[in-house]
C-alpha cells in the first residue's frame, strides 16, 4: 500500500482544469490501486499563510524563546512536512498563473522545504532527504508554453523537487486553455490520454 499526497492550488474551486486533471487521476488511481491512501490538501480552499518572521522564528529559535504566533507557525510547518513525509506519490495540480506557478503552491513550498528534514547541508552541498519518492505535475495553462523560455513552471517545479530529493517526476499538460478553435479539446484530451497512461 502507497501514501498518495494530491495538492491542489488552483484558485478556482469550479471549471478548473487542472482540478479536472486532477480528478481523472484519482479515478484512474484507485482503481488500480484500491488499496492506498489518498491525501487531498487543497490550498484554495485552505490556503497556507506566506513565508514570514513567525514562521522563520518557529523554526530558528530554541522553544522556550518562541512567541505563542511563532509556536503556531511552527505547528502548521510540521504538519504539511509530515503529510509529504509520509507520501511515497506525490501529486502537484497547479495552473499557469503569469507564466510561473500559483503563490499558493509556493507558500507550501516554504513550508516544506526544511532543512534537516526534506534536504541537508553537506560539506559538498545540498542533499535530499526524500529520495524514493514519485512525483506528478498536472499542469493547465492557458498558451502552449511546455520548452519555451516563457515557461517558469516546470523547470522551477523540477529543480525544487529535486532539491529535496525528488527525482522522479513527469509532467503532465494541458495547454492552449485558452486558445481558440479546438485547441483547448485539443490539449485537454492530450492531458487526459498521458494520465491514463502513467495511473
Amino acid at each position: 500500500m502507497s501514501n498518495v499526497l494530491i495538492v491542489e492550488s488552483s484558485a478556482r474551486l469550479q471549471d478548473s482544469f487542472s482540478r479536472e486533471l486532477t480528478q481523472q487521476f484519482i479515478s484512474h488511481w484507485k482503481t488500480l490501486h484500491p488499496a492506498d491512501q489518498l491525501t487531498v490538501r487543497d490550498l484554495a480552499a485552505n490556503p497556507v499563510p506566506h513565508l514570514d518572521a513567525d514562521l522563520l522564528g518557529g523554526w530558528m529559535k530554541p522553544e522556550a524563546q518562541r512567541s505563542a504566533a511563532e509556536q503556531q507557525s511552527l505547528q502548521r510547518s510540521n504538519r504539511l512536512t509530515d503529510e509529504l513525509l509520509a507520501a511515497d506519490v506525490v501529486v502537484l495540480a497547479a495552473p499557469m498563473y503569469n507564466f510561473a506557478i500559483p503563490s499558493t503552491l509556493k507558500a507550501w513550498l516554504d513550508h516544506v522545504l526544511r532543512a534537516g528534514l526534506t534536504f541537508k547541508y553537506t560539506d559538498t552541498g545540498p542533499q535530499g532527504l526524500l529520495t524514493g519518492k514519485k512525483a506528478y505535475v498536472l499542469t493547465a495553462r492557458g498558451g502552449i508554453y511546455a520548452g519555451s523560455a516563457a515557461d517558469h513552471q516546470e523547470p522551477y517545479l523540477r529543480q525544487v523537487l529535486a532539491f529535496i530529493g525528488i527525482h522522479d517526476v513527469t509532467f503532465i499538460h494541458a495547454e492552449g486553455m485558452n486558445l481558440g478553435g479546438d485547441f483547448q479539446e485539443k490539449g485537454l484530451n492530450h492531458a487526459k490520454a498521458k494520465l491514463s497512461d502513467v495511473a
